[in-house]
């Protein structure tokens, strides 16, 4: 049995489960990510907070990335050579953990 969940409820999923990992705007950016992916590939997504929790990690900025990853990438789309990259904005961003 599968439920259709909007935006909202996306979002209000991982307030309960996991406030902290996303900002909202964030989340936001997931949620149109994970539609899109469903729409590109014609297979619904199963919404497990934990799992994309553990898959998916923000970054406020390309030095904060750098720095986790010792990396010396100049600009956010060099990101998409080696991962998923989710923009939020003109700095913030999420990647698929690799």
């Amino acid at each position: 049995m599968k439920q259709t969940i909007n935006e909202y409820q996306f979002t209000e999923a991982f307030k309960r489960i996991r406030p902290n990992n996303f900002s909202y705007e964030g989340l936001k950016a997931l949620f149109e990510w994970f539609e899109e992916l469903e729409n590109d590939t014609g297979e619904e997504m199963e919404l497990d907070v934990i799992a994309i929790c553990c898959e998916f990690t923000e970054y406020e900025n390309l030095k904060q990335y750098n720095d986790e990853y010792n990396n010396e990438c100049e600009e956010i789309d060099e990101i998409a050579d080696d991962t998923t990259l989710i923009k939020i904005d003109n700095e913030r961003f999420i990647i698929q953990q690799y």
